[in-house]
Protein backbone atom coordinates (compact mmCIF):
# COMPACT_ATOMS: atom_id res chain seq x y z
CA UNK A 1 0.00 0.00 0.00
CA UNK A 2 1.21 3.88 -1.13
CA UNK A 3 0.02 6.81 0.88
CA UNK A 4 -1.13 9.48 -1.39
CA UNK A 5 -1.15 13.55 0.16
CA UNK A 6 -3.76 13.02 2.12
CA UNK A 7 -2.55 9.99 3.42
CA UNK A 8 0.81 11.86 3.67
CA UNK A 9 -1.02 14.73 5.34
CA UNK A 10 -3.22 11.90 8.06
CA UNK A 11 0.40 10.62 9.00
CA UNK A 12 2.22 14.55 9.92
CA UNK A 13 -0.81 15.57 11.51
CA UNK A 14 -1.14 11.89 13.97
CA UNK A 15 2.72 12.55 14.66
CA UNK A 16 2.11 15.91 16.12
CA UNK A 17 -1.35 14.17 18.33
CA UNK A 18 -1.83 10.76 18.22
CA UNK A 19 -5.03 11.53 19.51
CA UNK A 20 -6.52 14.34 17.71
CA UNK A 21 -9.99 14.48 17.24
CA UNK A 22 -10.50 13.62 13.12
CA UNK A 23 -12.54 16.47 12.90
CA UNK A 24 -10.13 18.98 13.41
CA UNK A 25 -8.01 17.24 11.06
CA UNK A 26 -10.44 17.51 8.79
CA UNK A 27 -10.86 21.04 9.02
CA UNK A 28 -7.19 21.93 9.15
CA UNK A 29 -6.89 19.52 5.68
CA UNK A 30 -9.68 20.83 4.36
CA UNK A 31 -11.95 18.06 3.90
CA UNK A 32 -14.34 16.00 6.29
CA UNK A 33 -14.36 13.82 8.62
CA UNK A 34 -15.69 10.97 7.52
CA UNK A 35 -13.00 10.65 4.84
CA UNK A 36 -9.98 11.35 7.46
CA UNK A 37 -12.12 8.01 9.42
CA UNK A 38 -12.09 6.46 6.87
CA UNK A 39 -8.12 6.61 5.52
CA UNK A 40 -7.34 5.97 9.12
CA UNK A 41 -9.68 2.85 9.27
CA UNK A 42 -7.94 1.50 6.12
CA UNK A 43 -4.34 1.92 6.96
CA UNK A 44 -5.01 0.36 10.03
CA UNK A 45 -6.46 -2.35 8.63
CA UNK A 46 -3.77 -2.70 6.41
CA UNK A 47 -1.14 -2.76 9.20
CA UNK A 48 0.51 0.34 7.36
CA UNK A 49 -0.50 2.94 10.30
CA UNK A 50 -1.36 2.50 14.17
CA UNK A 51 -1.50 5.09 16.59
CA UNK A 52 0.13 3.37 19.99
CA UNK A 53 0.25 4.90 23.42
CA UNK A 54 4.26 4.19 24.97
CA UNK A 55 5.66 4.66 28.12
CA UNK A 56 8.84 6.99 28.84
CA UNK A 57 10.83 4.01 30.34
CA UNK A 58 13.00 6.32 33.19
CA UNK A 59 9.83 7.97 34.34
CA UNK A 60 8.88 4.56 35.28
CA UNK A 61 12.27 3.38 36.55
CA UNK A 62 13.48 1.44 33.89
CA UNK A 63 16.38 1.26 31.50
CA UNK A 64 16.43 1.28 27.38
CA UNK A 65 18.56 -1.33 25.88
CA UNK A 66 19.42 -1.96 22.16
CA UNK A 67 20.68 -5.85 21.76
CA UNK A 68 22.63 -7.55 19.11
CA UNK A 69 22.15 -11.17 19.02
CA UNK A 70 24.54 -13.13 16.68
CA UNK A 71 23.03 -16.56 15.59
CA UNK A 72 23.49 -19.80 12.76
CA UNK A 73 21.49 -18.39 9.81
CA UNK A 74 19.34 -21.54 10.96
CA UNK A 75 18.25 -20.24 14.50
CA UNK A 76 18.15 -16.35 13.47
CA UNK A 77 14.68 -16.45 12.25
CA UNK A 78 12.93 -18.44 15.72
CA UNK A 79 15.21 -16.48 17.63
CA UNK A 80 13.80 -13.06 15.96
CA UNK A 81 10.45 -14.58 16.22
CA UNK A 82 10.28 -15.38 20.05
CA UNK A 83 11.97 -11.94 20.65
CA UNK A 84 9.10 -10.17 18.80
CA UNK A 85 6.64 -12.17 21.34
CA UNK A 86 8.11 -10.61 24.33
CA UNK A 87 5.95 -7.66 25.52
CA UNK A 88 8.81 -6.06 26.85
CA UNK A 89 10.51 -6.25 23.16
CA UNK A 90 10.55 -3.03 20.18
CA UNK A 91 12.01 -2.96 16.70
CA UNK A 92 13.12 -6.31 16.73
CA UNK A 93 14.79 -6.74 13.55
CA UNK A 94 17.29 -9.00 11.16
CA UNK A 95 20.37 -7.86 10.09
CA UNK A 96 23.63 -8.79 8.17
CA UNK A 97 22.20 -10.89 5.94
CA UNK A 98 19.98 -12.79 8.73
CA UNK A 99 22.81 -13.83 10.87
CA UNK A 100 22.26 -10.93 13.07
CA UNK A 101 19.33 -9.69 15.26
CA UNK A 102 18.72 -6.09 16.91
CA UNK A 103 16.50 -5.17 19.03
CA UNK A 104 15.56 -2.77 22.09
CA UNK A 105 14.14 -4.34 25.46
CA UNK A 106 13.33 -2.49 28.36
CA UNK A 107 14.29 -3.72 32.19
CA UNK A 108 14.49 -2.42 35.50
CA UNK A 109 17.40 -0.10 36.25
CA UNK A 110 19.04 -2.75 38.51
CA UNK A 111 18.78 -5.57 35.65
CA UNK A 112 21.44 -6.77 33.32
CA UNK A 113 19.20 -7.50 30.10
CA UNK A 114 21.84 -10.57 29.04
CA UNK A 115 20.73 -12.65 32.78
CA UNK A 116 16.92 -12.07 31.60
CA UNK A 117 17.05 -12.59 28.00
CA UNK A 118 19.56 -15.93 28.42
CA UNK A 119 16.75 -17.15 30.33
CA UNK A 120 13.72 -16.82 28.32
CA UNK A 121 15.55 -17.25 24.57
CA UNK A 122 14.81 -20.75 23.08
CA UNK A 123 17.61 -23.19 24.06
CA UNK A 124 20.13 -23.28 21.63
CA UNK A 125 23.96 -23.31 21.01
CA UNK A 126 23.33 -21.64 17.82
CA UNK A 127 23.32 -18.35 19.58
CA UNK A 128 26.79 -17.33 18.96
CA UNK A 129 27.13 -13.94 21.32
CA UNK A 130 24.98 -11.51 22.93
CA UNK A 131 25.85 -8.24 23.58
CA UNK A 132 23.94 -5.60 25.20
CA UNK A 133 24.25 -1.42 25.10
CA UNK A 134 22.82 0.81 27.54
CA UNK A 135 20.77 3.81 25.96
CA UNK A 136 22.20 6.58 27.64
CA UNK A 137 20.61 9.58 25.65
CA UNK A 138 18.37 9.43 22.92
CA UNK A 139 18.29 12.53 20.44
CA UNK A 140 15.83 11.25 18.07
CA UNK A 141 13.52 7.80 18.95
CA UNK A 142 10.97 7.19 21.52
CA UNK A 143 8.81 10.65 22.56
CA UNK A 144 10.83 12.76 19.93
CA UNK A 145 9.42 11.01 16.98
CA UNK A 146 11.19 10.40 13.31
CA UNK A 147 10.44 13.91 11.24
CA UNK A 148 10.97 12.54 8.14
CA UNK A 149 7.85 10.71 7.97
CA UNK A 150 6.12 14.13 8.55
CA UNK A 151 7.04 16.93 6.40
CA UNK A 152 3.49 17.57 4.54
CA UNK A 153 2.20 19.96 6.51
CA UNK A 154 2.56 23.71 6.78
CA UNK A 155 3.77 25.77 10.25
CA UNK A 156 0.34 26.98 10.20
CA UNK A 157 -1.33 23.90 10.27
CA UNK A 158 0.87 22.67 12.58
CA UNK A 159 0.04 24.85 14.86
CA UNK A 160 -3.64 24.34 14.62
CA UNK A 161 -3.09 20.43 15.93
CA UNK A 162 -0.41 21.12 18.28
CA UNK A 163 -2.03 19.32 21.71
CA UNK A 164 -2.40 22.22 24.82
CA UNK A 165 -1.52 19.85 27.50
CA UNK A 166 -1.97 20.28 31.32
CA UNK A 167 0.74 20.84 33.20
CA UNK A 168 1.37 17.67 35.70
CA UNK A 169 4.58 17.02 38.58
CA UNK A 170 7.28 15.01 36.22
CA UNK A 171 6.47 12.31 38.40
CA UNK A 172 3.54 10.58 38.39
CA UNK A 173 2.86 7.09 40.22
CA UNK A 174 1.70 4.53 37.90
CA UNK A 175 0.73 2.16 39.87
CA UNK A 176 -2.95 0.83 39.49
CA UNK A 177 -2.92 2.02 35.50
CA UNK A 178 -1.03 -0.98 34.28
CA UNK A 179 -4.68 -1.93 32.57
CA UNK A 180 -4.89 1.64 31.30
CA UNK A 181 -1.32 1.82 29.82
CA UNK A 182 -2.08 -1.63 27.84
CA UNK A 183 -5.31 -0.74 26.10
CA UNK A 184 -3.32 2.24 25.16
CA UNK A 185 -0.22 0.55 23.99
CA UNK A 186 -3.00 -1.60 21.46
CA UNK A 187 -4.90 1.50 20.24
CA UNK A 188 -3.90 5.00 21.21
CA UNK A 189 -7.00 6.21 19.37
CA UNK A 190 -9.42 4.25 22.10
CA UNK A 191 -12.13 6.31 23.45
CA UNK A 192 -12.56 7.22 26.62
CA UNK A 193 -15.99 5.16 26.50
CA UNK A 194 -13.62 2.22 24.90
CA UNK A 195 -10.77 2.42 27.82
CA UNK A 196 -13.55 2.56 30.72
CA UNK A 197 -14.85 0.06 29.49
CA UNK A 198 -11.63 -1.97 29.56
CA UNK A 199 -10.25 -0.97 32.63
CA UNK A 200 -13.39 -1.18 34.85
CA UNK A 201 -12.98 2.78 35.36
CA UNK A 202 -15.02 5.59 35.05
CA UNK A 203 -15.29 7.74 32.03
CA UNK A 204 -14.48 10.97 33.76
CA UNK A 205 -11.86 9.33 36.06
CA UNK A 206 -10.01 7.71 32.72
CA UNK A 207 -10.21 11.39 30.50
CA UNK A 208 -8.57 12.88 33.72
CA UNK A 209 -5.86 10.12 33.94
CA UNK A 210 -4.71 10.13 30.13
CA UNK A 211 -4.35 13.72 30.80
CA UNK A 212 -2.46 13.73 33.79
CA UNK A 213 -0.02 11.06 32.38
CA UNK A 214 0.65 12.68 28.94
CA UNK A 215 1.04 16.26 30.81
CA UNK A 216 3.93 14.37 32.86
CA UNK A 217 5.48 13.48 30.01
CA UNK A 218 5.13 9.56 31.29
CA UNK A 219 2.56 8.78 28.37
CA UNK A 220 3.40 9.72 24.81
CA UNK A 221 1.98 8.94 21.21
CA UNK A 222 3.82 7.16 18.91
CA UNK A 223 3.17 6.14 15.60
CA UNK A 224 3.39 2.59 14.57
CA UNK A 225 4.36 2.46 10.38
CA UNK A 226 5.46 0.83 7.75
CA UNK A 227 8.02 3.32 6.27
CA UNK A 228 7.91 1.04 2.98
CA UNK A 229 4.08 3.02 2.35
CA UNK A 230 6.56 5.85 2.68
CA UNK A 231 8.31 4.70 -0.71
CA UNK A 232 11.34 3.98 2.16
CA UNK A 233 13.12 0.58 1.29
CA UNK A 234 16.40 0.76 2.59
CA UNK A 235 17.32 0.97 6.21
CA UNK A 236 20.47 0.08 8.38
CA UNK A 237 21.62 0.19 11.65
CA UNK A 238 24.78 2.23 12.16
CA UNK A 239 27.07 1.72 14.92
CA UNK A 240 29.54 5.24 14.97
CA UNK A 241 32.74 5.57 17.61
CA UNK A 242 32.95 8.93 17.81
CA UNK A 243 35.50 11.22 19.96
CA UNK A 244 33.99 11.97 23.06
CA UNK A 245 34.86 15.70 23.42
CA UNK A 246 32.65 15.69 19.98
CA UNK A 247 29.93 13.12 20.53
CA UNK A 248 27.07 15.05 21.36
CA UNK A 249 27.84 17.86 18.73
CA UNK A 250 27.49 14.92 16.57
CA UNK A 251 24.57 13.29 17.59
CA UNK A 252 22.93 16.68 17.25
CA UNK A 253 23.51 16.63 13.75
CA UNK A 254 22.56 13.09 12.69
CA UNK A 255 19.56 14.24 14.81
CA UNK A 256 18.87 16.84 11.68
CA UNK A 257 19.04 14.45 9.13
CA UNK A 258 15.27 13.34 8.05
CA UNK A 259 17.10 10.19 6.97
CA UNK A 260 17.38 9.32 10.92
CA UNK A 261 14.93 7.34 12.64
CA UNK A 262 17.02 6.77 16.23
CA UNK A 263 19.86 8.54 17.17
CA UNK A 264 21.56 7.90 21.02
CA UNK A 265 24.45 7.60 22.77
CA UNK A 266 25.59 4.22 24.06
CA UNK A 267 27.65 2.51 26.39
CA UNK A 268 29.76 -0.40 24.77
CA UNK A 269 32.66 0.01 22.01
CA UNK A 270 30.91 2.23 19.77
CA UNK A 271 29.33 5.01 21.39
CA UNK A 272 26.56 6.60 19.23
CA UNK A 273 23.92 3.92 18.05
CA UNK A 274 21.22 5.62 14.83
CA UNK A 275 19.21 4.06 12.05
CA UNK A 276 19.07 5.50 8.57
CA UNK A 277 16.13 4.76 6.15
CA UNK A 278 16.52 5.87 2.79
CA UNK A 279 14.50 5.46 -0.30
CA UNK A 280 17.07 2.50 -1.78
CA UNK A 281 20.24 1.50 -2.13
CA UNK A 282 21.70 4.37 -3.85
CA UNK A 283 20.12 6.84 -1.59
CA UNK A 284 21.62 5.00 1.47
CA UNK A 285 25.24 4.79 -0.15
CA UNK A 286 24.71 8.66 -0.54
CA UNK A 287 23.69 9.50 3.10
CA UNK A 288 26.73 7.44 4.10
CA UNK A 289 29.17 8.92 1.99
CA UNK A 290 28.10 12.04 1.32
CA UNK A 291 26.64 13.33 4.88
CA UNK A 292 27.70 10.81 7.61
CA UNK A 293 31.16 10.24 5.69
CA UNK A 294 31.38 13.81 6.15
CA UNK A 295 31.50 14.66 10.03
CA UNK A 296 35.16 14.81 10.38
CA UNK A 297 34.25 13.29 14.53
CA UNK A 298 33.32 10.14 13.35
CA UNK A 299 36.38 7.85 13.89
CA UNK A 300 35.25 4.26 13.13
CA UNK A 301 31.56 3.67 11.08
CA UNK A 302 29.80 -0.01 11.09
CA UNK A 303 26.83 -0.57 9.21
CA UNK A 304 24.03 -3.48 9.49
CA UNK A 305 21.72 -3.60 6.87
CA UNK A 306 18.38 -4.48 7.96
CA UNK A 307 16.68 -7.02 5.80
CA UNK A 308 13.33 -7.54 7.72
CA UNK A 309 11.51 -5.96 10.86
CA UNK A 310 9.45 -8.63 12.72
CA UNK A 311 8.28 -6.01 15.54
CA UNK A 312 7.94 -1.99 15.20
CA UNK A 313 7.37 0.12 18.03
CA UNK A 314 4.45 -2.03 19.63
CA UNK A 315 3.26 -4.32 16.27
CA UNK A 316 4.65 -7.44 15.16
CA UNK A 317 4.76 -6.92 11.52
CA UNK A 318 4.14 -9.85 9.00
CA UNK A 319 6.74 -11.79 7.49
CA UNK A 320 6.47 -12.55 4.02
CA UNK A 321 7.36 -16.25 2.91
CA UNK A 322 9.76 -15.03 0.43
CA UNK A 323 11.56 -13.10 3.50
CA UNK A 324 11.21 -16.22 5.78
CA UNK A 325 12.75 -18.09 3.13
CA UNK A 326 15.40 -16.14 2.58
CA UNK A 327 16.83 -16.18 5.79
CA UNK A 328 16.46 -19.32 6.04
CA UNK A 329 18.86 -19.59 3.09
CA UNK A 330 16.72 -21.43 0.85
CA UNK A 331 15.84 -19.71 -2.34
CA UNK A 332 12.11 -18.99 -3.55
CA UNK A 333 11.10 -20.06 -6.87
CA UNK A 334 8.66 -18.02 -9.20
CA UNK A 335 5.87 -19.71 -9.11
CA UNK A 336 6.34 -21.55 -6.00
CA UNK A 337 3.57 -22.00 -3.50
CA UNK A 338 5.44 -23.09 -0.89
Amino acid sequence: MTLDDLDRALVHALHIDGRVPFNQVAAVLGTSAQTVARRYRKLRAGGVLRVVGMTDARRLGQVEWFLRLRCTPDAALAVARALARRPDTSWVQLTSGGTEIACVIRAPGQQAPEALLLQQLPRTPRIVSVSAHCLLRSFVGGPVGWHGRANVLTKAQIDQLTPVLDPAPSEVDTHGDEGLLTALQQDGRATFAELAATTGLSEPTVRRRVGQLRGSGTLYLDIDLDATALGYHAEAVLWLSVRPARLVGVAQALARHPEVALVAITTGPANLLAKAVCRDVDALYTYLTERVGTIEAIEHLETAPVISTLKRAATAATLTQQTADAVRGRPRLPGHAG
